[in-house]
């Protein structure tokens, strides 16, 4: 099996969109990103100036990056999402669960 070709600079923006977690009210810093994603701080510019571009990542007020609005919308979507589709199997559960007692 032949390993796929992949994209060194996608790879390195999907890493500093990894890196924003936990970020959302506070955000990092440019150098806190290289120095813990091992990058040049140039590498990490690009790589947010794309995200940024992307709509999924923000400057804050005070020069640091946070996961964007959008970003944060993506998350609650599979939240929402996953909540559903426990509530739909909580709802199988029960239903089995009451035809076992007859």
């Amino acid at each position: 099996m032949t390993t796929p070709r992949t994209s060194d600079s996608g790879a390195r923006i999907l890493r500093v969109l990894k890196a924003l977690k936990g970020y959302s009210l506070t955000g990092i810093s440019n150098g806190e990103l290289a120095k813990g994603l091992g990058e040049s701080p140039a590498n990490i510019n690009r790589a947010i100036n794309t995200l940024i571009a992307e709509g999924l990542a923000v400057k804050l007020d005070n020069g640091r990056f946070a996961p964007s609005i959008a970003l944060l919308q993506i998350a609650q979507a599979h939240a929402n999402e996953m909540g559903a589709a426990q509530h739909r199997i909580n709802e199988i559960n029960q239903r089995v669960l009451a035809g076992a007692s007859r």
